[in-house]
């Protein structure tokens, strides 16, 4: 269960200036949206969960435009459930945040989840960050008949007065964006310990 829980991390930290060591074999770069990511951070918290996170060039780790990650939690879990709960979690937050939304598409047995999210200022009186997510969950089997869950996600975000612009550009960019997640090939897993 733990595992299943991780994929439900909402918005990424960085807890290390060291190279990251790549443990899925992708170190990168991946290419999104025309540009470059390249393997900035990664982290094996559990024995059975993996995670990667990409930025392109000269982006700030704690302030980004653009990121790729990759999450893989071994196991023989239910997509389904994996995707159910992550929506459970996005439906109780708009309960206090009503800019929350997302849309899932199924295909091909995988699933593709379009989520934005924001965070407000300590006074809660204007949005610091909003953050859009398409994350395209499928199963996998890597070369040593490894089983698991895999998240290929991407994440889009803007910060303080840029924020009226992006959320104004999603009503064009947003199927760009989509598309370009549902019809990326995603790197084949391997999982080193």
């Amino acid at each position: 269960m733990k595992s299943i829980l991780s994929f439900l991390l909402l918005l990424p930290f960085f807890t290390s200036a060291q190279k990251p060591v790549d443990k899925l074999n992708i170190p990168g770069p991946i290419i999104i949206g025309k540009k470059a990511h390249t393997l900035v951070w990664t982290a094996h918290p559990a024995a059975d969960l993996y995670k990667q996170e990409y930025i392109t060039a000269g982006d700030n780790l704690n302030k980004f435009k653009t990121m790729v990650l990759i999450e893989v939690s071994l196991g023989n879990f239910s997509l389904k459930d994996v995707v159910t709960a992550k929506m459970d979690e996005l439906k109780k937050m708009k309960e206090t945040n009503p800019l929350i939304n997302y849309e899932v598409f199924q295909k091909n047995g995988e699933y593709l989840l379009d989520f934005l999210l924001s965070a407000n200022s300590a006074d809660g009186k204007t949005r610091e960050i909003v953050e859009r997510n398409v994350y395209r969950y499928k199963t996998f089997t890597d070369k040593s008949l490894k089983k698991g869950i895999m998240l290929f996600g991407v994440s889009t975000r803007s910060y303080g007065n840029d924020i009226d612009n992006f959320l104004k550009s999603l009503k064009t960019a947003k199927p760009a964006l989509l598309n370009e997640v549902a019809q990326f090939t995603i790197p084949v897993v391997t999982v080193f310990n």
